[in-house]
């Protein structure tokens, strides 16, 4: 298995081997407990179930009480699939630690991003401004949306003003810069999708 559940906790700098200044992200990554086995013999593909950040079964309802019994009647806040063919040798119940990344390892995290709230063009999809000066009325504006004779109606896509965020985001390829295994932590070059203590997904690169 070579994912991860996390959280996040925030950014800061380190200083490289070379002595140069480097901005990561702190990501609390597992530990993880497999909920459930998926195989193709029983569910059509191969996948694992995680569950991240413990909280107390009696606080859990019946249905997911009983999901989670073959884990060790542990209860959790976050549960998460994710496809492997590595599912041979792995029983539900079995930890996944933080010892599955070494330093140098390139990987992707998903997460959901910053909810904005309603947003113009310019913010939302970086459109460009119209001039302050000459009488000019369209500053912030998104400006012609069609045109009137053909095709006479506005193409479905077209970038408008709207809700911006709470979507899932990917950034792939991050560098591990460090990793404190003692608190679980990684701490990987650049940002990451989504607010602090918010939850992450961390997979190896392929």
């Amino acid at each position: 298995m070579s994912a991860l559940l996390g959280k996040k906790i925030g950014m800061t700098n380190v200083f490289s081997s070379d002595g140069k200044l480097v901005p990561v992200t702190v990501v609390q990554a597992g530990p993880c407990v497999v909920t459930q086995v998926k195989t193709k013999g029983t569910d059509g593909y191969n996948a694992l179930q995680l569950g991240f950040d413990e909280k107390k079964a009696e606080k859990m309802n019946k249905p997911m009480t009983g999901h989670l019994k073959k884990a060790g009647d542990k209860g959790f806040r976050v549960l998460r699939e994710f496809r492997t063919d590595d599912v041979e040798n792995v029983e539900a119940g079995n930890t996944i630690e933080i010892d599955i990344f070494a330093i140098g390892d390139k990987v992707n995290i998903s997460g959901i991003s910053k909810g904005r709230g309603f947003q113009g063009t310019i913010k939302r999809h970086g459109f460009s401004r119209g001039p302050e000066t000459h009488g000019s009325r369209n500053h912030r504006k998104p400006g012609s949306i069609g045109n009137s004779a053909w095709p006479g109606r506005v193409f479905k896509g077209k970038k408008l003003p709207g809700h911006m965020g709470t979507n899932r985001e990917t950034v792939k390829n991050l560098t591990i810069v460090d990793i404190k295994h003692e608190d679980n932590l990684l701490l990987v070059k650049g940002p990451v999708p989504g607010f602090k203590t918010g939850i992450l997904e961390v997979q190896k690169a392929d």
